[in-house]
């Protein structure tokens, strides 16, 4: 609750009434002197009359207050109405012949009381317009914080389930390779075994057979059959045949331990960061910016209906082109509040123009034909340092200051989040490509390098990257895709349109949702809806378009284009 809802000023009252007798009409000016209030009426006859026209009559606002009656202690019969400036004590005048007071100076106690007023009054004025509202403003930015805070760990925690998912996958599949390894294991050993037991099996047969005959020599039942046994030398019996007792494998536990397993799924860590105090706008500047003028109020109704009032055009303009210097095509752009462009090249030059085209600023970088610069909430450029493995800020009076590392990762493409102030970055390591998402002082809070499926979501070059209105991560993918997954890393959807031949770089996307993609290879943009779905070929080589390399989308809601093999930036009006 605001002071201004319960505390209620000093002279506010609903109507004020003439002290004139039998006039009651409304107050509006008020005499220092007798200490009445009057109408304007009153007041001109106040003037008029000889024995009050030299009376002080001011406006009731600017009134002098009265100071209570109050008798002296020491002389009873005389008011309190002086000041001893020496003693700061109030007292009568007849208190100023006193020994205690003699040769002091003393001062109308009514006009001293008057200028404290004044004082307080201003003080009450400091409070209302600055203190108390700035106070809000604090606490509506701690709110703002709390929403923050919550969507931070509520992030945390589908990525910890997430991993934790990918991890039982993982686990899930190793169980069934072991388990199928063993079940051939199994099957090679019983075949083992079933042989064994046929062989055994067949040497019974032939002790039987050999059974039979030594009975059919035991009581021969012919000549024949004696003569047979008579000259049979010897009597040999195969042997028992050999067989092998089974080997069977033996399992092995596995050695882990809980942090074995907080390894692989991850662990939560405080930064060592030290919080940066809220800014408090100084008085004189917030002075100038707690009450919106009409132009600003009639502004930002104007902005609010901007999504209403905007559609897809059927047709697209060219508005205007210019060259940017410094630099030999123009393979990402980012604009900022200002209305000034930074633009960079495929050898590491990286550009700060304004609108018309004129050089303000260059500096060289290792960064090639990425996207691998953006603009903050706050107007600064971050940039990434793939050779160092780094994030660059460039504040605006030019301090450059390390802001992340990102370990053995080549940080390609980067994105600040007009929504929260994010850092989307896009990274590759060994053939393998994922995004991070670090919060605004370089805190990292979000790995997305699977989908909630447990498959890679990027190749190794996740060269561009953007955020939409609704929160969703769009990747231009060097795999011939655009890859979108939804602010808790869940993947959405893939476009893909002409597999073998759509190749995606450039992107962004508008107040709509739309999402704007160049296609290099086929020299168009496309555009899509915030679900993925194809709307239409933007620009086409019949709008002068070749090698579409960089877009964005400025602040009147025009699509600036960049090519790869020229500096010249095109600006087209697309919404209607």
């Amino acid at each position: 609750m605001a002071l201004s809802e319960f505390q209620i000023p000093p002279d506010a009252q609903h109507y004020l009434v003439c002290g004139t007798e039998d006039c009651e009409k409304n107050c509006q000016f008020y005499c220092n002197d007798c200490h009445q209030p009057m109408c304007e009426q009153c007041r001109d006859e106040h003037k008029k009359n000889k024995e009050t026209k030299n009376h002080e009559v001011a406006h009731y606002k600017q009134r002098k207050r009265q100071i209570p009656v109050e008798k002296c202690r020491i002389h009873p019969t005389k008011d309190i109405d002086l000041l001893c400036e020496e003693c700061q004590v109030p007292l009568c005048s007849k208190c100023t012949a006193t020994n205690e007071h003699r040769g002091h100076v003393f001062t109308d106690l009514e006009m001293v009381f008057a200028e404290k007023v004044l004082q307080y009054q201003e003080e009450i004025d400091k409070i209302r317009n600055y203190f108390e509202p700035i106070s809000q403003d604090v606490k509506n930015e701690i709110a703002g914080d709390v929403t923050e805070i919550k969507k931070i760990m509520a992030t945390i925690k589908s990525f910890m389930t997430a991993e934790a998912e990918a991890v039982k996958r993982v686990v899930d599949a190793v169980t069934l390779d072991n388990i199928e390894q063993i079940n051939k294991i199994e099957r090679s050993l019983l075949d083992t075994l079933n042989a064994q037991n046929q062989i055994i099996d067949d040497y019974i047969k032939y002790l039987n057979d050999l059974i039979k005959m030594f009975f059919g020599y035991l009581s021969p039942s012919s000549i024949e059959n004696l003569t047979l046994s008579l000259q049979s030398k010897c009597l040999v019996i195969r042997p028992v045949p050999e067989t092998s007792k089974p080997v069977p494998p033996v399992f092995s536990s596995g050695q882990y331990s809980k942090e074995d397993v907080a390894k692989l799924l991850g662990r939560i860590t405080i930064p060592k960061t030290k919080p940066e105090n809220r800014k408090i706008k100084p008085m004189e500047i917030a002075a100038t910016q707690l009450k919106p003028t009409r132009k600003q109020r009639k502004l930002d109704r104007e902005k609010s209906g901007v999504k209403q009032r905007l559609s897809l055009s059927s047709s697209v303009t060219k508005v205007r082109e210019y060259t940017v210097p410094g630099v030999d095509s123009v393979c990402h752009a980012s604009l900022g509040k200002s209305g000034r462009l930074w633009v960079s090249d495929d050898n590491g030059n990286l550009v700060q123009t304004d609108l018309q085209g004129n050089q303000l600023q260059k500096i060289q970088t290792s960064g090639r034909d990425d996207g691998y610069h953006t603009i903050t909430q706050d107007g600064d450029l971050i940039y990434t340092d793939q050779e160092n493995k780094v994030i660059n800020r460039i504040t605006q009076d030019n301090t450059i200051t390390k802001i992340i590392k990102t370990g053995g990762w080549k940080p390609l493409s980067i994105h600040s989040s007009h929504i929260n102030g994010d850092i989307l970055v896009g990274m590759n390591k060994r053939m393998k490509g994922k995004v991070t998402r670090y919060n605004k002082t370089g805190t990292e809070i979000q790995n997305i390098p699977r989908s909630n499926k447990g498959q890679t979501l990027y190749s190794a070059v996740p060269c561009y990257i953007t955020e939409n209105i609704n929160g969703d991560v769009c990747v231009s993918d060097y795999k011939h895709a655009v890859v979108v997954v939804d602010k808790s890393g869940q993947h959405r959807f893939s476009y893909t349109r002409q597999r073998s031949t759509f190749e995606p770089y450039g992107i962004c996307t508008d107040v709509l949702g739309h999402i704007l993609v160049c296609d290099t290879y086929n020299d168009t943009v496309n555009i899509l809806d915030k679900d993925g779905q194809f709307l239409s070929l933007l620009l086409t080589p019949q709008q002068d378009v070749k090698y579409p390399c960089s877009l964005c989308v400025d602040y009147e809601n025009n699509l600036l284009v960049g090519q790869c093999e020229t500096n010249t930036v095109k600006v087209y009006k697309y919404l209607q």
